[in-house]
């Protein structure tokens, strides 16, 4: 008897110690709520249960958010249940403004540390930075993977949309950050970063050796359109603002960039011909077509060193 509980003793500590780190990580500009998107039918409201759906039906296990609101935070939180988020507002520090907010899942991920920094000349307090337009934050945090212990570092900021040195001038800052709160482990930086892979700044990120993008890294890339849409579902562009970037020695298994659109009655809808092709108890109706954001989320698949 003893012998036999040994054996099962053994043959669960070994199925525990095979068990990989890999998960899903993804960013997201939420795009912040706002009258005039709501007026042009795009408004947070409308967006936020398709949001909720997506991050769940393609299992974001931790994912970088950002330009949300604390109230649009909270209640996305709410329609995602078994998630939790780290990250303050970039005005004031607290409630004020928008976020650069890290969702994570709860069964998944402990936070060990966590903070956030303004990407300016002060990082430890509100304010602009070199020549950027607008106040810029980045929230960290040192998370445990539950099911191995392995711990990682996670970095999620929006960067400048004008300031062409406060881009390049966060990117330094970032690789300081990471040097400092450790360099020992392997780092995650999601965001929205307002210039593709062609930019100055995008070269100041990966340089060095310290981080690299994923879509470069992936064994499967499935990223039929860029990143930013401005609400057009018909638009393309080949330019990726929103990125992934890992530490060399994390393996990226996917990489995608999601288009999921979803649609809203037209007060002018017709029936649509189908043209014979199909019963005649089949009918289709003309809606409107929308993104649930005027960013595409990215989403990969990884696995620790």
């Amino acid at each position: 008897m003893k012998f036999k509980l040994l054996i099962i003793a053994l043959g669960m500590a070994a199925a525990s110690w095979a068990q990989d780190a890999t998960f899903n990580v993804a960013t997201y500009n939420l795009r912040q709520l706002n009258g005039g998107d709501t007026e042009a039918g795009n408004g947070w409201e409308r967006r936020e249960p398709v949001v909720a759906k997506l991050v769940q039906f393609h299992d974001f296990d931790i994912f970088g958010t950002q330009e949300g609101f604390k109230n649009q935070l909270e209640q996305l939180k709410r329609d995602i249940p078994g998630y939790d988020y780290i990250g303050v507002a970039r005005d004031d520090g607290k409630e004020a403004g928008e976020h650069s907010a890290i969702f994570y899942r709860t069964d998944l991920f402990d936070v060990v540390d966590h903070g956030d920094f303004w990407l300016s000349e002060t990082p430890d307090r509100p304010g602009l930075g070199w020549d950027a337009a607008c106040v810029r934050i980045c929230t960290w945090g040192r998370f445990r993977h539950k099911p191995t212990g392995k711990e990682f570092l996670f970095f999620n900021l929006h960067m400048d949309h004008v300031g062409t040195v406060a881009r390049t001038e966060s990117a330094k800052l970032i690789k300081k950050k990471i040097d400092a709160l450790g360099p020992e482990l392997p780092v995650f930086l999601t965001g929205d970063f307002n210039v593709d892979q062609t930019s100055g700044s995008y070269k100041t990120i990966t340089e060095g050796g310290v981080l690299a993008d994923a879509y470069e890294r992936a064994k499967l890339v499935y990223a039929t359109n860029g990143t930013f849409n401005n609400y057009r579902t018909n638009g393309f562009t080949t330019q990726r603002i929103d990125h992934v970037f890992t530490s060399p020695t994390v393996e990226v298994l996917k990489y995608g960039v999601l288009t999921d659109t979803y649609r809203t009655p037209n007060p002018a809808a017709e029936a649509a011909d189908t043209n014979g092709t199909a019963p005649d108890e089949v009918g289709i109706v003309i809606y409107t077509p929308r993104t649930p954001s005027d960013h595409f989320p990215v989403r990969t698949t990884v696995t620790l060193p």
